[in-house]
């Protein structure tokens, strides 16, 4: 890592996008980038957490994806499984704790389950947060955290800001510093809405089949880069 770097972003949000266009330049099945996709999803928290980064936020399946083809949704459950079932003990061997947040409970078959059975196993890993976004909107995000404050009958003067953050999803993940989008789009598509608010961006042309583990280097070196203001003065 180049040893200009000094500002290292705390927690990392990346929106996996590409694998489909990955696969359709190289006439290969749309599973082949899914699959590639995912090797590098395994890889990518040693890469940054190596690196100083404490939380890595990754986009892996938007409430929007349910509108795919049966087929590719179904082989996505089926990586899905795969990395809470068999690859969880990567993970939980490097110390890191896994976290999901979005609809959980709306996952098919017994993945609900299995998500929470790997969630518990790495519950008191301190090395490192991996929070994977999963049957995830931002807005579907807001109105549970709402929902669960209408529930516990709070008054309107007694909701603000900070209360609301507290009832998001996983809200010990904090604010991303910098969030990743890869494939050359320039928007968020729903990840992370209320805690992007001041988060950087930057937008990767590679798909992420492509992502390396130089792309770490760029991303950082990017971010200490940047002038945080916050609203006010340069610091």
């Amino acid at each position: 890592m180049d040893e200009k770097i000094k500002k290292i972003p705390q927690h990392v949000g990346i929106i996996l996008d590409g694998n489909r266009r990955w696969s359709k330049e190289r006439n290969l099945p749309t599973f082949e980038g899914h699959k590639k996709g995912y090797q590098i999803m395994c890889n990518m928290p040693k890469w940054f957490f190596a690196r100083g980064v404490k939380v890595l936020t990754v986009y892996a399946f938007s409430e929007e994806n349910w509108n795919r083809s049966r087929k590719e949704v179904d082989y996505l459950m089926k990586l899905l499984k795969e990395a809470f079932t068999n690859d969880i003990e990567k993970i939980h061997q490097m110390g890191c704790k896994l976290l999901v947040s979005g609809r959980i409970q709306e996952l098919p078959g017994d993945l609900p389950e299995t998500c929470l059975q790997a969630i518990s196993k790495t519950s008191q890993n301190k090395k490192g947060i991996l929070n994977i976004c999963l049957n995830y909107s931002g807005r579907s995000e807001i109105v549970d955290a709402v929902k669960k404050i209408v529930n516990k009958n709070f008054s309107a003067e007694e909701v603000s800001a900070e209360m609301i953050k507290r009832y998001l999803y996983n809200s010990e993940a904090g604010d991303p510093d910098i969030i990743v989008r890869t494939s050359g789009e320039h928007r968020l598509s729903g990840f992370q809405l209320w805690q992007s608010a001041y988060s950087e961006f930057l937008f990767l042309k590679k798909y992420w089949p492509d992502f390396e583990e130089s792309d770490v280097d760029i991303i950082l070196d990017e971010y200490n880069n940047r002038k945080r203001r916050f609203g006010g003065d340069v610091k």
